[in-house]
């Protein structure tokens, strides 16, 4: 490797040692990130509690509408933290051929321009859920980040992940996650499937009751690719006479396919936003945590140059083999106001077609992936697919005061005082 090389193309093990004045970067990178999820928790117990306590209509909708706007706070948190301390833009790319492609009228009206006529935002449907290769542990950091430059410019307010039932109580940020209504999960199906299917099951039907959006991540291979995860795969592969990928894991169905199932009978316009996400420097059948970790990107300050996003875009009612679910069987649960069973079980016909399914949609990922690894870009040869840059910033100076979450507790206390006085 050239020492003229880019740091974001060498391994972390091999690059040199960080300077003092990119150690002090990092201690401020610490102090602010800190700070503000500190200001965004505080807010959550402070001034927010409060009002979920108090058996007052009004009172729950001003606890909420404050709970969305603390998520909103920690996403502009991870635009302005890459701002400032690992700057970069995302590349965003749609498909045009195949599977779930965008037609060129398509992609024209989903682009949002500036005045000088530069992409600034996209225009997708609001109300779906996410699924991407799994690469780096920052991957669900940028796909956040991209939900911010989706219009109208709130859907990173409505953001729901499923995380290790273990960072329930992590101090601070697992309180954060349990306000934010993230789903915790104890990796055990026979546990989780139903806790998945009921909390879904509201989600959605708060979503479709009040008109909001609704972006649910998930990363159907389970784990990054790593050293380890890939032998497995390819055991996995062999055991039952399949083909392995190279770039990426085989992904797990069930999760998807109980989420989609939970979600469609309560969102008929539910879409299926799938991400294939690509950083340079990565080289083909390398791993991405060599190249980027949380510590890297920000400490050290080696963030890719730009992030690679290559959409494809499902009609989940029309173009996703869920399954019938007329017929489908489940158990009474708190979803009784929707007068819907949430279900539980899912025939064994049905379970292998979603699953042939989506493995033909991992084999078309990994494919893009090497041509990615060739070209540098998702793009194809006849250059059909049009690339739209987008700065990693915010869009608006006044959000750097939603980072640390001002205008929530500014505004208690000035209504606070106006009442004393």
């Amino acid at each position: 490797m050239s020492s003229d090389s880019p740091l974001y193309t060498i391994p972390i093990n091999k690059r040199p040692p960080i300077s003092w004045c990119r150690t002090f970067k990092a201690l401020l990178f610490i102090i602010l990130f800190n700070a503000a999820c500190l200001m965004i928790n505080g807010s959550q117990f402070v001034f927010l509690l409060p009002f979920r306590i108090l058996p007052i209509r009004w009172s729950r909708k001003l606890y909420y509408a404050g709970i969305r706007y603390t998520k909103g706070s920690f996403g502009c948190l991870q635009i302005l933290m890459s701002q400032w301390f690992a700057p970069t833009k995302l590349v965003v790319t749609f498909e045009t051929q195949g599977m779930g492609r965008f037609t060129p009228e398509e992609i024209d009206l989903c682009l949002i321009k500036d005045s000088d006529g530069k992409p600034v935002a996209l225009n997708l449907p609001t109300k779906f859920v996410l699924i991407a290769n799994h690469q780096i542990y920052a991957d669900w950091w940028y796909a956040w980040c991209f939900t911010y430059f989706m219009s109208p410019y709130d859907v990173h307010r409505y953001v729901y992940i499923t995380l290790k039932k273990s960072l329930r109580w992590v101090p601070i940020v697992g309180w954060g996650m349990q306000f934010f209504k993230f789903i915790f999960l104890a990796r055990s199906w026979a546990s989780d499937r139903q806790q998945l299917a009921v909390d879904l099951a509201s989600l959605g039907r708060e979503a479709e009751r009040e008109g909001k959006p609704l972006c649910f991540m998930l990363y159907p291979e389970g784990t990054l690719v790593s050293k380890d995860t890939r032998p497995r795969s390819k055991k996995y592969a062999d055991k039952m006479g399949i083909s392995d990928m190279k770039n990426v894991l085989l992904p797990r169905s069930t999760g998807l396919h109980y989420s989609l199932r939970s979600l469609a009978p309560r969102i008929p316009d539910l879409r299926l936003l799938d991400m294939t996400v690509a950083y340079p420097g990565i080289p083909p059948m390398g791993y991405g945590q060599d190249y980027y970790t949380l510590r890297s990107l920000f400490f050290d300050g080696v963030p890719p140059p730009s992030i690679h996003m290559h959409l494809r875009m499902f009609d989940v009612t029309e173009n996703v083999p869920i399954g019938d679910l007329a017929g489908a069987s489940g158990v009474q649960t708190p979803d009784r106001k929707a007068k819907r069973i949430v279900e539980v079980d899912i025939p064994n016909d049905e379970k292998d077609t979603f699953d042939i399914w989506l493995r033909k949609l991992w084999q078309e990922k990994d494919e893009a992936m090497d041509r990615f690894n060739e070209t540098k870009a998702f793009q194809l040869d006849d250059n059909s697919t049009p690339s739209i840059e987008i700065p990693l910033k915010l869009h608006r100076k006044r959000e750097i005061l939603d980072a640390f979450c001002f205008f929530w507790p500014a505004t208690v206390a000035y209504l606070w005082g106006r009442m004393r006085g």
